[in-house]
């Protein structure tokens, strides 16, 4: 069985995901995604918790018509040293071949750890990213639905992840100090 590692943010999962995890899916037989900087949330760039992010991908995936038995969903916080995250992710998924990263510096530490590494497929990149996603909520245009599967829309509507996203835009949101 050959099995891929797939990381990224997803914050939030688009349509270029799921293109992604189909094209990937083509060519192994099962792929693990890993949702990173997971312990990360209700913050600009990382407004999502891992939890939300993993139901929106699932949910994602079932509506582009993905065998959800040959995908694993799994959380990988980040750590401040690289070897260490990449041991990390060692540790938190199950074994896999191959690599598929649009990275260039997630493809150099798993080549230099002696992975197979190959270019993540892309789905019209200038259209489909998350930034953008997040882009549009702040500026309240509804376009950003249109980037997401409609599942997607529903979970961040249902979770009021516009106005937690426009929140933390203006600074409130701020980690909390012990």
């Amino acid at each position: 069985m050959k099995r891929a590692l797939f990381p990224g943010r997803f914050q939030p999962p688009h349509w270029g995901h799921v293109y992604a995890v189909t094209e990937i899916l083509r060519e192994v037989d099962e792929v693990v995604v890993a949702v990173g900087s997971a312990q990360f949330n209700y913050l600009m760039k990382d407004p999502f918790t891992a939890g939300e992010r993993i139901w929106m991908l699932r949910e994602a995936l079932r509506e582009g018509g993905v065998d959800l038995g040959r995908v694993v969903a799994i959380p990988i916080p980040n750590v401040e040293n690289n070897l260490e995250w990449l041991g990390r992710v060692r540790s938190y998924a199950p074994p896999f071949q191959v690599v598929y990263t649009g990275n260039p510096f997630v493809a150099l530490l798993f080549r230099e750890a002696g992975y197979e590494v190959r270019q993540q497929p892309m789905y019209h990149r200038e259209r489909y990213s998350s930034t953008r996603v997040r882009e549009l909520m702040l500026r309240g245009d509804p376009q950003w639905e249109e980037l997401v599967p409609r599942s997607v829309a529903e979970i961040v509507k249902a979770i009021g992840g516009v106005e937690r996203l426009k929140t933390a835009a203006t600074g409130e949101a701020e980690p909390h100090r012990w």
